[in-house]
């Protein structure tokens, strides 16, 4: 394993147990406001946590080229829907740029790296 997919690895779990562990700070700093319904914690435990927890941990743990690939692919997802986002939905500029330049540099690396 290469140190850049075991940074790439570490940073995915990272980001991943916030939304896991700590869905209300993660809606927080998502701008996500709560609703009447728990359901939004639900989402970020599974979407912005579980999902990108297991994607971390599985590549590490397959340690194979499509596995680090997927991972890029799933980065390369994310920062494009931030890019569309910037386009058509006027976000916080810089938090939206920011996360997408994160996920896009992940995205970069995995890729260009497994493909």
């Amino acid at each position: 394993m290469h140190w850049l997919d075991l940074i790439c690895a570490v940073l995915t779990i990272g980001f991943g147990a916030f939304g896991f562990l700590a869905p209300r700070y993660t809606a927080s700093a998502l701008d996500l406001a709560p609703t009447a319904s728990t359901m939004g914690l639900s989402e970020m435990r599974a979407s912005v946590g579980g999902l990108f927890v297991i994607a971390g941990i599985a590549a590490l743990w397959m340690n194979a080229a499509p596995a680090w690939a997927m991972l890029g692919f799933a980065f390369a997802g994310a920062a494009t829907g931030r890019l569309i986002s910037l386009l058509v939905d006027n976000p916080p500029k810089y938090k939206c740029a920011a996360f997408g330049a994160i996920e896009a540099v992940l995205a970069a690396v995995l890729l260009a790296r497994h493909l």
